[in-house]
């Protein structure tokens, strides 16, 4: 079990409430919650979901009420914010609903790589979920594919999308940790430039000179899960096909029988 006084750690949950329980029961299995203050940030469920949060006493919930017509993710860094302004830890460990912690000691190694250096604004990984290596090979290549032709479209005239890189450049938020202290000093925010909550922030640290540490997905994936998109399928806002459903339910059961 992990005790620390120096990490918080923050959620944003929204209609969830079958992965919400099932991380929270596990975190509360994997870290000391008498020590580690554990924000969850409701944007306005008003399901289950709410209800559970509510009964739970070690938990410090914060009921948000989103702007009329905000995009989901928006309203997820805007949460995020929420916490960080609360905060009174040196980092901030931030996770997704749908993150399973199964060892804490992954969490103890982040903490020990930005207490190591006081230039590392952020650690965490590049990959959404672990990925076999001929899969990501795979992956790589055809998405190569993919960015060089529509690139090639473009440069001659011909109408195409615009492409998108290939590779990940930027820390996944499903469990990252920030060094609350940089952010503050040069007063960043999770919700930047209308963006994914997280990617300016990166971009800007980066450009201030301060370090964003990658974890390989084989050290990150070692200690816990992450379902990919579950939050949103829940919520109806992404199509999952039989695949994906039968992983879901895979690692749901993992998680409840741990």
């Amino acid at each position: 079990m992990l005790s620390t006084a120096n990490i918080s750690i923050g959620l944003v949950n929204y209609k969830s409430p079958e992965v919400t329980s099932v991380c929270l029961e596990l975190l509360k299995k994997a870290i000391d919650v008498s020590t580690i203050p554990i924000w969850v940030i409701d944007n306005d469920s008003g399901d289950e979901s709410l209800e559970y949060l509510k009964s739970l006493d070690w938990i410090r919930l914060i009921e948000r009420k989103p702007v009329a017509g905000e995009a989901g993710f928006i309203a997820h860094g805007a949460g995020l914010d929420m916490i960080l302004e609360r905060v009174g830890t040196p980092y901030l460990l931030i996770l997704h609903t749908d993150t399973f912690i199964y060892d804490p000691a992954i969490i103890q190694t982040m903490l020990n790589i930005c207490e190591a250096d006081a230039g590392v604004a952020a650690v965490g990984c590049l990959e959404p979920i672990w990925r076999s290596r001929p899969h990501l090979m795979w992956r790589y290549v055809t998405r190569g594919v993919k960015y060089y032709f529509r690139k090639m479209k473009i440069k001659i005239g011909l109408p195409s999308r615009w492409p998108k890189l290939h590779y990940e450049t930027y820390l996944k938020s499903f469990c990252a940790l920030w060094n609350v202290n940089i952010i503050r000093k040069h007063d960043l925010h999770f919700n930047m430039e209308n963006r994914i909550p997280g990617y300016a922030m990166q971009d800007r640290l980066s450009q201030l000179g301060c370090k964003i540490i990658a974890i390989p997905p084989r050290e990150m994936f070692s200690g816990l899960d992450h379902i990919e998109k579950a939050t949103a399928s829940t919520q109806g806002g992404v199509r999952i096909n039989f695949r994906t459903a039968g992983k879901y339910q895979e690692k749901l059961k993992r998680a409840r029988n741990a």
